[in-house]
């Protein structure tokens, strides 16, 4: 379920690449944001026809105080040539939103993800001081990164090592073909919301 606005403290926008190779990263990235214990959002969690893409993706940051933003894939696609650049747009939405947006909305924090830390001033300079964190495209470098930096946004919430807590989702992983198999899923093919469900079973029955 989408995050209620009261949550908007806790709510983390995951802005990222839906391609099939960048699966185990998004999978870690969104275990990590709730082993941390805030709610991962998604433009993936939309399915109203109804409403405008541009006008989902305004909303879901909207209600968010914390973003995720990994601009690392900038290859052309193997069939137009190009390359998709929908991460660095909400990227700059989200940043429009903490300069000229409400004071709640001034008080957003984001982390910035790419496969190497100053990559970024190659394609996109004008991020320079917004010192981006580098994964290298290991999906336990960027729990380690995600952890590090939620950490230090609240300072008073104790939290495992990185490196335990890809520990935490390595052994989720390995189990997720069972709890699948328990909710009639596929584990191959999870849903965004079928995602966040196996997580926080996964979560409940594995405290931290």
């Amino acid at each position: 379920m989408p995050a209620a606005p009261s949550r908007y403290e806790d709510s983390v926008f995951i802005n990222c690449p839906f391609t099939p190779d960048y699966q185990d990263i998004f999978r870690a990235l969104v275990f990590a944001v709730a082993d941390c214990g805030f709610v991962p959002r998604s433009a993936l969690e939309m399915s109203d026809s109804g409403e405008t893409r541009i006008g989902k993706l305004y909303r879901i940051i909207r209600e968010c105080r914390y973003g995720i933003h990994d601009i690392s894939v900038t290859e052309p696609d193997s069939v137009n040539k190009l390359p998709r650049f929908n991460m660095p747009l909400e990227l700059g939405i989200f940043l429009g939103a903490r300069e000229f947006g409400s004071p709640a909305q001034r008080a957003k924090g984001c982390l910035i993800l790419d496969r190497e830390r100053f990559r970024y001033q190659v394609f996109c300079s004008d991020l320079s001081g917004q010192d981006p964190k580098a994964h290298g495209g290991k999906p336990a470098d960027a729990v380690k990164c995600i952890r590090n930096w939620l950490r230090a946004e609240r300072p008073g919430v104790l939290l495992p090592s990185g490196e335990r807590m890809w520990q935490r989702f390595y052994d989720f992983t390995a189990g997720l073909p069972i709890i699948c198999d328990g909710l009639l899923l596929e584990p191959d093919t999870l849903e965004f919301h079928d995602l966040t469900t196996v997580i926080e079973q996964w979560l409940r029955n594995n405290p931290r």
